[in-house]
């Protein structure tokens, strides 16, 4: 998903402000709701974690089918950079592993600008690395898991503009547009170098290489990749079988994923049927043709139909995203034999029929689909909100994120769904203190 525009401004101009009285709320917050968090008899540091594993269209942890209820903070490591925020990042961990989610996609790049992760082809921030570092650490001790993203398609925190832009300074892939990103032979290398440093990096904190670590759950190759200059899809699909085999080469312990939207391509019968408008076809992406190399293991979609039309009302919005679900956890048993995981879904606040309980009314249908999905033991193999904030983080805010306890009912929803899950594969023993109670006196 796009970022906020204003945040990343401000990001690249000198660093962000935060009031005094959110970040005093946040506190209160964390005190009175889940204080119990800091005394619970167990010990942080010796949380013992395995690694996720897929066999067939399921994912295990431990022997035990495993369905992610989960969702995204991109903001992580950005924001962990200056020590006086990593309360922030506590927190949301904590909050998480309070509402029994498994699961948090963020962001392992930043590439060039403000808290960079990779100045340069091959030049890193010791400081921002450490910040990741920390992320993985703090995730562990509070039993969550991470989906790693590696490099991003939009422009936000550089992306693959940036990998352009280096190759340019030093005379090569000239180009007038980005997508050279996927072709050039020099910014490929540059990628290459970049995924082997962040895979095999040894984590100061624990001591563990990343590729080592259990609590990364997945490699996201890149998020939302397009390469509308070769609507063919022939571009995308190359660099997506080289880089996939590159990490697996490096890194065979954990699963990986492209990181698409969903979308069919030129190719695909699913082009006029199953898409959102004809655009869609015309990306350079196609779902089934990227997921289907056997060196991916899942299948990633996302679903934002106020995104994708603009003279559609609410209604037909929701009955639309219910269709894109359906059919493409039917691709994931027809035609790729693989889980299907919808890591990011969300409503834009900035309709103008809006109201927050369409927001509800949307999240519950997508958490439904991967509930049946769990009670039949098929592929719907979990969902990501976009995206989960705490207070006093506006400026990295955008028109779909929200701080979950703010509502109480969508704050049910999401505890109603890891109990749900809980019940039907049951808890993981990292959800154990935050579920066995909770879970037997919620109504479903």
């Amino acid at each position: 998903m796009v970022n906020s525009p204003m945040s990343r401004k401000l990001a690249r101009n000198g660093g962000l402000f935060y009031p005094v009285i959110g970040f005093a709320l946040f506190v209160t917050f964390l005190y009175l709701s889940f204080g119990d968090l800091w005394g619970l008899n167990i010990n942080r540091e010796t949380i013992k974690l395995s690694f996720v594993e897929r066999n067939g269209t399921q994912f295990y942890v431990d022997g035990k089918a495993f369905y992610i209820n989960g969702w995204n903070s991109y903001w992580l490591m950005d924001h962990a950079v200056d020590y006086s925020n990593r309360p922030r990042i506590k927190g949301i961990l904590q909050a998480g592993a309070k509402m029994g989610l498994t699961v948090c996609r963020t962001w392992a790049f930043n590439d060039g600008g403000y808290n960079a992760l990779q100045i340069s082809p091959g030049r890193f921030d010791e400081r921002v690395f450490r910040a990741l570092d920390h992320v993985i650490a703090e995730a562990r001790k509070n039993g969550i898991r991470l989906m790693l993203s590696l490099v991003n398609n939009l422009h936000a925190f550089g992306g693959k503009t940036e990998y352009v832009k280096w190759a340019e300074k030093e005379g090569v892939a000239l180009s007038s547009s980005n997508d050279s990103f996927f072709y050039d032979p020099t910014i490929r290398r540059y990628f290459k170098n970049y995924v082997k440093t962040v895979l095999t990096r040894r984590n100061v904190y624990t001591g563990v290489e990343y590729r080592d670590d259990p609590t990364i759950f997945a490699w996201e190759l890149i998020n939302e990749p397009r390469c509308m200059t070769d609507p063919s899809g022939d571009t995308l699909q190359d660099w997506i079988e080289e880089m996939s085999t590159f990490v697996k080469s490096i890194d065979r312990k954990h699963l990986l994923t492209v990181g698409l939207e969903g979308f069919y391509g030129r190719r695909s019968p699913k082009r006029s049927t199953a898409n959102p408008e004809f655009w869609a076809a015309d990306l350079g992406s196609d779902f089934i043709r990227n997921s289907m190399l056997s060196t991916i293991d899942f299948a990633s979609v996302h679903v934002y139909p106020d995104h994708w039309f603009h003279d559609k009302n609410f209604e037909e919005k929701l009955k639309f995203a219910a269709k894109w679900m359906l059919s493409h956890i039917e691709d994931g048993d027809k035609e790729l034999r693989k889980p299907i995981m919808f890591t990011e879904f969300g409503l834009s606040n900035e309709n103008e029929d809006f109201e927050p309980a369409q927001r509800d009314r949307f999240y519950k249908m997508v958490l439904d689909f991967i509930y049946k999905s769990a009670k039949r033991n098929r592929l719907g193999a979990g969902s990501f909100f976009w995206q989960f904030l705490v207070e006093g983080m506006e400026l990295y805010n955008d028109d779909f994120g929200i701080i979950p306890w703010e509502r109480p009912s969508t704050y049910q929803l999401i505890t109603e769904q890891s109990c749900r899950l809980a019940r039907e594969h049951g808890v993981l023993p990292t959800q154990m203190e935050h579920l066995k109670n909770f879970c037997a006196s919620t109504r479903l």
